[in-house]
């Protein structure tokens, strides 16, 4: 089996498809004798007959049909493969600078960061976090070349791309958890709580969620931190509201979190300029982001 090659295998599924030797020659920029050729090889190396002629159409024998849908999933597969190698071959460089909030910086960034430095190490990567606005006009001013960042995103200068929906969680003390009742408005607001500081966009939906049943809480505590939000809270400090991207499997053994009623959450949206060019390493930072949205239950 040594000699079975993917020409051979790609003539084969041609010549099915097509239903016609001329057709697939065509398609491969080939002979008709040369397909042929290469028909009659993977037959007397297969050691069964694939194509027969039905009228004046060429269509698959049984054996041909088995092997159809394997040759198939071998062309998919070395397509996937070459797709993956691409920027190997390529040599990507160059530099892309991506700007986000810093809880995204922390908890989603790094892997996607660390996967596209082992495959392309030739391309350089900046990272600046911000609010929403402050990422926005920098990619107005051509500072950044992408921002991901919590809609709304306005401004016509930017295509804007919903990449994964956050929702917001209490995060409370192990030994000190609220009752198992639903966490509305009320329930949460009768709590101890460490919030993030105001101006930012987390502390507008928060205390909108808020304001939406009447009510204006006034914090124990203000950090401009998650991690020191979920420190103090570990420490049964308080309870704080955080995006739900900030848990983690680690947080358990000291930490609880659990979902509000009614729900609250951010979506967080890819925004670029609509004229910015997608140069070989924007693409592939694009493609690892969409990658780990979609391991995440985004688009």
């Amino acid at each position: 089996m040594r000699d079975l090659s993917l020409d051979q295998l790609r003539s084969f599924t041609d010549v099915v498809e097509l239903g016609s030797f001329s057709a697939a020659a065509e398609r491969r920029g080939l002979t008709q004798p040369a397909i042929s050729l290469q028909l009659r090889q993977l037959e007397r190396r297969l050691g069964v007959r694939l194509i027969e002629r039905v009228g004046r159409r060429a269509g698959p024998t049984a054996a041909g049909m088995a092997l159809l849908a394997h040759a198939r999933r071998i062309e998919r597969a070395v397509g996937e493969a070459l797709e993956e190698l691409a920027p190997h071959a390529a040599g990507v460089a160059g530099r892309v600078r991506i700007g986000t909030g810093a809880t995204a910086c922390i908890y989603l960034l790094p892997d996607v960061l660390r996967g596209l430095r082992q495959r392309l190490p030739a391309l350089e990567i900046t990272v600046r976090t911000g609010n929403t606005a402050e990422v926005l006009k920098a990619i107005e001013e051509n500072a950044l070349d992408l921002g991901l960042v919590t809609l709304p995103a306005p401004g016509r200068a930017f295509a804007v791309t919903p990449a994964l929906a956050d929702e917001f969680l209490l995060f409370s003390p192990l030994a000190s958890q609220p009752p198992a009742i639903p966490l509305t408005p009320e329930a949460v607001a009768a709590l101890p709580l460490v919030l993030y500081e105001p101006g930012g966009h987390t502390r507008r939906v928060v205390d909108e969620w808020f304001a939406a049943a009447g009510l204006h809480p006034v914090p124990s505590m203000s950090l401009g931190s998650v991690e020191a939000i979920k420190e103090l809270v570990g420490a049964g400090l308080g309870h704080a509201i955080l995006p739900g991207m900030a848990w983690r499997d680690s947080d358990a053994p000291r930490l609880s979190a659990r979902s509000l009623v009614p729900c609250l959450e951010r979506q967080l949206a890819l925004v670029l300029r609509r004229d910015k060019p997608r140069h070989p390493g924007l693409r592939e930072m694009l493609r690892a982001l969409e990658a780990c949205f979609a391991s995440r239950g985004g688009r």
